[in-house]
Parts: structure tokens; sequence; C-alpha cells
């Protein structure tokens, strides 16, 4: 299952910029056969007296005012059902909003390169991409987007931040944001580009650590953790760094790979919890853990970036004791989407799901809390400090 994002993907959307949606959703669209018939405990004469009342009497007010096709009129009848359950991951996307959805999920596209998220209503930053405009432009993890080009994004969701984020190559977007420890919003402009979302990447340090730097949990990157993993193997050492901070997710398949590289046979990854629409599904390791006979200390880093694959995987990683987590708390986007397709290119994505730990936790409910909590400020960001990664380094080397 893939997660806007975006969540999306993971995400919010990458926006777009080139954005996400944050969350996890189903790596290909599924047809549902269900009745197009009325429910018999509602009126539903209601809603087409009231289409034929707006079409036999509506004025504009205005000359250059429109219309709606009764095309428009039957998408904003869907979306306005979607809007009541309130629910910012549950929404309608017409044809154009579903192909730019699947242009986002394709890995490349145009924009600024962050994914989007949305708290108590505010559409906030889940995480900039690694080497993007926005990630140059310091744009960081939590910050609130109140304002798009001067526009207020207040009732916007994420899909319409995204709308309006998004542009050419090479044209500008001024952000408006609000960032915790800031007593003014900034603004912050940023010229679009295509953004190619990166996966992974490995590394030494002079600690004789071995790190592993993973940025999505993309289709291929399950080979490219498996190639990370063998390399550290062939490096001789025995400590390991994850660090998946500003990742903010992917395919709920990846994670579970990449788990079952430390985990035996069958023990829980993370279960899919349906409350009473069905049973829950428990995804279990494959049980590949290369670890069982290698001595290894790990850690892994995470941030509020994290989100949904990230915590997936760090949650079962640290609920089966393979290692501690070093960081600050993370994202909490723990819920599972479906694609359905509704004909005629339009698409409902909704939450069908939330993710439990192992340990029975909902992902949804504060995000996952680190064994060593140690935050990392824009000063330190600014000064080339990592004061996460000086704490993982300093755990690691005292195992």
């Amino acid at each position: 299952m893939l997660a806007l994002l975006c969540a999306a993907f993971s995400l919010g959307l990458y926006t777009g910029v080139a954005e996400r949606i944050s969350g996890t959703v189903s790596a290909q669209s599924t047809t549902y056969i269900t009745s197009d018939k009325a429910p018999g405990s509602i009126d539903a004469g209601q809603l087409w007296r009231a289409w034929h009342i707006l079409e036999g009497n509506y004025v504009p007010t205005h000359s250059s005012s429109t219309i709606p096709t009764p095309q428009e009129r039957l998408y904003g009848a869907i979306a306005g059902l979607t809007d009541s359950y309130d629910d910012p991951y549950t929404v309608f996307m017409p044809p154009a909003d579903a192909q730019v959805f699947q242009e986002e999920i394709s890995g490349e596209f145009g924009g600024v390169g962050m994914e989007l998220g949305i708290k108590d209503g505010v559409i906030v930053v889940v995480a900039p991409l690694k080497d993007s405009p926005a990630e140059r432009a310091g744009i960081r993890s939590g910050d609130q987007v109140i304002a798009v080009d001067g526009k207020p994004t207040t009732g916007f969701a994420v899909e319409d931040a995204v709308k309006v984020i998004r542009g050419k190559k090479g044209t500008t977007v001024k952000l408006t944001l609000a960032r915790t420890g800031e007593p003014k919003p900034i603004e912050v402009s940023i010229v679009r580009d295509t953004i190619s979302i990166p996966i992974i990447k490995n590394y030494h340090t002079p600690d004789g650590i071995y790190v592993i730097e993973l940025y999505s949990f993309s289709a291929n990157s399950v080979d490219l953790f498996r190639k990370a993993l063998r390399e550290y193997f062939e490096s001789g050492d025995t400590k390991l760094i994850l660090d998946l901070r500003g990742n903010p997710g992917g395919y709920l398949e990846a994670a579970v790979e990449m788990a079952s590289y430390f985990l035996p046979v069958g023990q829980m990854v993370v279960s899919e919890d349906f409350k009473d629409n069905r049973e829950a599904v428990v995804h279990r390791s494959s049980g590949y853990n290369v670890f069982h006979n290698k001595k290894l200390s790990m850690v892994v880093l995470v941030d509020q970036g994290s989100a949904s694959a990230s915590e997936i995987l760090a949650g079962a990683l640290q609920q089966h004791g393979v290692a501690k987590l070093v960081g600050a708390k993370t994202f909490g986007k723990g819920s599972v989407q479906q694609l359905i397709d509704l004909g005629g290119g339009a698409q409902l994505k909704i939450t069908i799901a939330r993710w439990l730990t192992p340990n029975g936790n909902s992902i949804s409910e504060g995000g996952l809390t680190p064994d060593i909590k140690k935050d990392r400020t824009a000063e330190d960001v600014k000064a080339g400090k990592d004061p996460q990664k000086d704490a993982a380094i300093l755990w690691l080397t005292s195992q």
C-alpha cells in the first residue's frame, strides 16, 4: 500500500510544489461495485429538489460569474458528502485532481518539494524533501503554511494547498509560514523546479558507525535498502544508525520488508484496525532476520517529519527491542487510505483503517515517543550541528 504525503504518499500531498499526499494508500486504484440506490433511511428527494430549485432560479450576482455544469454540480455534491466525514485524509478527487495525484506518486513532478499534512485544521509541512528547493529555502518540518502568494489557507484541504503551490518550473511561489519560536510570520519565496523523490544515502562515520539515511518508502526502496545492508555487513561495523528524519512515508510493503531484515518470522510489524467493518489485518515479518547471529547495536533517528511508513518501521524496531529511537516525537500519521475509482477519471480516497503498533498503540494518537529525546533547533541547522545524531553516536559508542 502506498502512503499522500499525501500523503501522501506519505504522505499530506508532496506538495507542489511537487507534492504528495500524506498517508498510506493503495498503490493501485480499486473499482468497488456497490449499490447506486438511495439508502432507504433518508429522503434523497431533498437533494434533487435542491438541484432543480437551483437550476431553475439561480441568478449570478456578477456578469463574470458562471453557472456550474451538471457534471460540476454532481462533483460538488460528492465533495460535500465526503467533507461531511470531517477527515482530512478522506477526499473526493475529480479527474483533474486524480491525475495530479497519480503524477505525484509516480516519483517525479514539478513544484518545491515538500510533504504537506493537516493538523487541527491547519496546513503543516510534514517534511521538505532532501536537496529540494523547499529544503534549500529553509522550510522546516512543523512549519504552518498560513498563506500562499498572499492568499490565506484557512479552511484549505491539503489538496487545495497543493493546487496553489504547484506551478511551472522556474516560476516563484511565496509562502507565509508560522513557525514555533518565531513571534511573527515568515515569508519565503521559492523557485519551483522539477522534483525527483530521493530515496537513500549510506556512509561510514569516523566513529566506526554505519549510517543509512532513508528519505522515502518508494517502489524500489527495498532493493536499495538491501544493498545498503549488504555494504554494512561487508564494512565489519557492528553499530548502525537508520535515519528516518523527514521521511514522510510511502509503500506499506516496503516498511514491512525492511522490518523483516531485523525480525524473526511471524513477528508483528503493524496491524490495520478496521473497527467493526471487518477483521483486523496483521502484517508480519517474513523472517529474513539477517542479524540473528550477528551483534547489532542500532539507533533509529526520528523527528516530527517522520510519518506513516516511517512510524510503522520505527515502531516495530523499537517495540521488539531491536533499536532505540532517538530524536523528537514523530508526526502521528497512522491511518490507511484506499483509492477507489468512481468512473470518468474521478476517484475517492477514503480512510479505511488505522495503524496499530505491535503493542497495540494507535500511531495517530500522538505518534511515537523516542527513547532518548533530543531536539534539533533552527540554530543547530544553521550552524551545521546535529545534536540528535550526536546523541545517537554517544549511545552507540557506550554499547
